[in-house]
């Protein structure tokens, strides 16, 4: 009998050899458990799921890769990364019983994950019931979160720090310098994320969804910390290390350590590539700034930094450039464009004549006509001309311009999405065709009444998928195969209290019993024949050594062709 620890509530579990299900005695939950066939083995998992139950989910997911590196086949390895990239705690609830939340959202789907496939894989079919009915309710959990996030206004920055110290209990010098920081950025203009007031009005346990987003839009993250212990904290670390992996899927992130009173290179090594501020350098806060400007841009310019020349047509560029105009009418583009050149060569700062440039460019006869074009030209070169050398007026119309292709192309992008989903919502009741419909109008959820049909496609979602499951599970149950009905129960299992799940789940009892009955009549049907077979051919073989007919025992009688005198068959024919 081997000791393993419950991985909801870290009590002592006694298993028998080859068990691979057992309910806690303590916290009364049904969990999976490991193959236990070695030593190395129980040390590994006892080692990760102790770091798993602290919150350590990325120390624990490296044991748990290790395991699987030695034992490939070990189910409860790959569930134990599920439950790590997840960030799953299992949290005491109400009534005793231990429920599962979530610390870490990711885009996809728990059920399409490709650990948990593996895990399932390799389960014997109690195991795997356990952990489908698992991964289920953490997919639902993740989908509020995914609901709520989608809902919250994107952040340019993320402020990652050590509220309080884990010794004294008071507010670290970190959280007052990350405060200072964060008030700075906002009167600059940008949206920062900065928990001790972007959390203010949110329940600790409800916290996910709100990190989540902010991670997820901000460009940028700042990592305080004055101690390589607050770096290493447990969600400190949860939030930095997160950023790290989105990063890998979008290059446009930028995480930037900032750190004082501690050397360089005493601050985690997963940083050590990216370009770290001593906030205790005089000239920090503008490299700071610096720093952001080129990511994100710089918002509350409130000096020009440059002599705007304002376009007071001088007499011998006017005539030039209403020639130019009027070949573009003509749509005679390179005449135009000659008579534009002209101009610049008197004055290299003249942004009508840019303007005329932009118009042969795009091939548009007049100004007014720009809206109309099917591409924003805010990448034209003669476009940043006419911003750096028109008067505000003419600023501010080129801008609108360009402005309402880029709503219209936006307007007509959402359109032809929710087109999409609702046709994938009318035509197809399939359950995964309905949830994919549902995160279509969630990306456009401002779009007409995108947010109400999401939530209409996720609870037809879960509807289609728990007839499905009912009807897959009732043609199993059709099947003369006991394997068949036993996948029957593990469907059913997972969609109890649905339509007339539970009395399904009653008739499989009876089924396997019917089962069983009809494979050991058919054994005892079998058994008899192979009995009679035998004692035929014993009493053959008696006949034979007698010199008898092995038909019946008769004798043989004749000269020259002896015949059985009971059924008359030749000797020769019975070869004797």
């Amino acid at each position: 009998m081997s000791v393993f620890k419950c991985k909801m509530c870290g009590g002592a579990l006694e298993i028998q050899d080859n068990q691979t299900v057992a309910t806690c005695e303590y916290c009364g939950t049904k969990q999976t458990l490991p193959k236990l066939d070695s030593e190395k083995k129980l040390a590994l998992f006892t080692r990760a799921n102790n770091l798993r139950l602290k919150s350590e989910f990325d120390k624990a997911a490296g044991i748990y890769e290790s395991i699987i590196a030695e034992f490939r086949d070990e189910a409860e390895a790959y569930w134990g990364l599920v439950l790590c990239k997840y960030g799953i705690e299992y949290v005491e609830d109400r009534d005793g019983s231990r429920i599962p939340t979530c610390h870490r959202t990711l885009p996809i789907s728990v059920m399409d994950d490709d650990d948990f496939e593996q895990a399932c894989e390799y389960a014997d079919i109690s195991a795997k019931s356990v952990y489908r009915s698992e991964a289920k309710v953490i997919d639902k959990i993740q989908k509020k979160i995914l609901k709520i996030a989608h809902n919250e206004a994107p952040y340019d920055i993320f402020i990652c720090y050590k509220e309080t110290d884990d010794i004294t209990g008071v507010r670290t010098k970190d959280s007052l310098i990350a405060q200072d920081i964060y008030t700075k950025l906002i009167k600059d203009g940008y949206r920062v994320f900065f928990a001790r007031d972007s959390l203010r009005e949110v329940a600790g346990a409800d916290y996910e969804p709100y990190i989540y987003s902010a991670l997820s839009s901000a460009k940028i993250m700042l990592a305080i910390g004055t101690k390589f212990e607050y770096y290493d904290a447990v969600w400190v670390k949860n939030e930095w290390s997160r950023f790290i992996s989105m990063m890998g899927d979008d290059s446009s992130k930028v995480l930037i350590p900032c750190f004082k009173s501690m050397d360089a290179y005493d601050i985690p090594k997963e940083f050590r590539n990216m370009q770290a501020l001593d906030m205790g350098e005089v000239t920090f806060f503008g490299d700071l700034l610096d720093n952001i400007e080129r990511v994100v841009g710089k918002l509350n310019v409130k000096t020009a930094t440059e002599t705007i020349v304002l376009n007071s047509e001088t007499s011998d560029v006017a005539p030039l450039l209403e020639r130019g105009f009027l070949f573009l009418e003509d749509e005679k583009w390179q005449k135009g464009d000659d008579f534009f050149e002209l101009v610049l060569n008197k004055d290299p700062k003249n942004a009508r004549a840019y303007l005329g440039k932009l118009l042969v460019d795009l091939e548009v006869s007049k100004p007014e006509n720009l809206k109309d074009f099917y591409t924003p030209f805010d990448d034209n070169d003669n476009y940043s001309k006419i911003l750096r050398f028109a008067d505000t007026k003419l600023k501010e119309y080129i801008k609108e311009q360009n402005d309402i292709i880029i709503r219209r192309n936006e307007e007509n992008r959402k359109r032809d999405i929710y087109e999409k989903a609702v046709s994938m919502m009318a035509n197809d009741l399939n359950a995964k065709t309905l949830e994919a419909a549902g995160y279509l109008f969630l990306e456009i959820k401002d779009f007409n009444d995108a947010r109400d049909l999401a939530e209409d496609c996720f609870e037809k979602a879960e509807v289609a998928s728990k007839n499905a499951t009912l009807l897959e599970a009732k043609q199993r149950i059709k099947q003369d195969s006991i394997e068949s009905v036993k996948t029957a129960i593990e469907m059913l299992e997972g969609i109890q209290g649905w339509k007339d799940a539970d009395e399904q789940l009653e008739f499989c009892k009876k089924r396997i019993e019917e089962l069983r009955l009809k494979e050991s009549e058919k054994k005892k049907e079998q058994e008899r024949k192979i009995t009679e077979m035998k004692a035929k051919l014993h009493k053959q073989q008696e006949y034979r050594a007698k010199g008898l007919c092995q038909h019946c025992g008769g004798e043989f009688k004749g000269f020259f062709n002896k015949k059985c005198v009971n059924c008359g068959l030749p000797r020769d024919y019975l070869k004797i």
